[in-house]
């Protein structure tokens, strides 16, 4: 598998004050990278690093094999505003082509295509003509994931995508972010959700104040950090 991302001792962080330090990493395609961490931890602060959005304090996070910041699709935690948006399902699959177009001020007949599959691979086709703000919230991350679609078929970056979904919702969203990684796309999402990063997840980077991993899914489960991690999940949800 090829690198896509390389991160060598990158510190990170706001007008010089460093909020994470020392990651090293590495993402090449078809990776399913799990990135989980206590609040505050910077996991927010990478989320921009690795959309090209927030250069890093020092060290260096390279994009390789010709892969690009720009070719991230990104799916990012919904707001109140944007749940109650106006407009159409296929509208809003369509809006992640907006980067191909251009200058142009329409969509071309290969974009809408691409937002046709982007919707087939999510199940929502039945769901185009219909008013975005009338869905559910696990349909609506279905659009929106459709949507980061139609920026990349290479990688997703995922940020919280079943917060505030039922149980059932959270299921099937994982289930279709899995299937998609099996068909070739590489997934990095950031979570607090410990029971999906072990079922899923094929690396682990944790970010921590005072620890930091970055491995394969069974060292880190195996690992000090993780077993720590992990009990104190189970703790909070007994």
């Amino acid at each position: 598998m090829s690198e896509q991302i390389v991160c060598k001792n990158a510190a990170l962080g706001y007008e010089g004050n460093i909020v994470t330090e020392k990651l090293d990493f590495t993402v090449c395609s078809g990776d399913y990278l799990c990135i989980l961490g206590e609040n505050g931890s910077g996991k927010s602060t990478l989320i921009k690093a690795l959309l090209g959005l927030k250069p890093q304090i020092s060290g260096e996070i390279k994009w390789c094999n010709d892969f690009k910041a720009t070719e991230i699709g990104y799916l990012p935690q919904q707001t109140p505003v944007q749940k109650d948006f106006p407009a159409s399902v296929r509208e809003i699959v369509l809006s992640g082509c907006l980067a191909k177009t251009g200058f142009r001020p329409f969509f071309n007949s290969e974009e809408k295509k691409l937002a046709e599959k982007a919707m087939q691979q999510l199940g929502i086709t039945d769901l185009a003509k219909r008013c975005y703000r009338e869905l559910s919230g696990g349909q609506q991350q279905r659009v929106l994931l459709a949507r980061a679609l139609c920026a990349t078929q290479k990688m997703l970056l995922l940020d919280e995508p079943v917060t505030g979904l039922d149980p059932k919702a959270q299921g099937e969203l994982y289930e279709m972010i899995y299937k998609l990684n099996r068909d070739g796309i590489t997934i990095i999402m950031v979570s607090h959700d410990m029971n999906a990063a072990v079922k899923y997840a094929s690396h682990i980077l944790h970010i921590g104040k005072k620890q930091l991993f970055f491995g394969k899914k069974e060292d880190y489960l195996n690992s000090r950090i993780g077993k720590s991690f992990l009990e104190t999940e189970v703790a909070e949800n007994e």
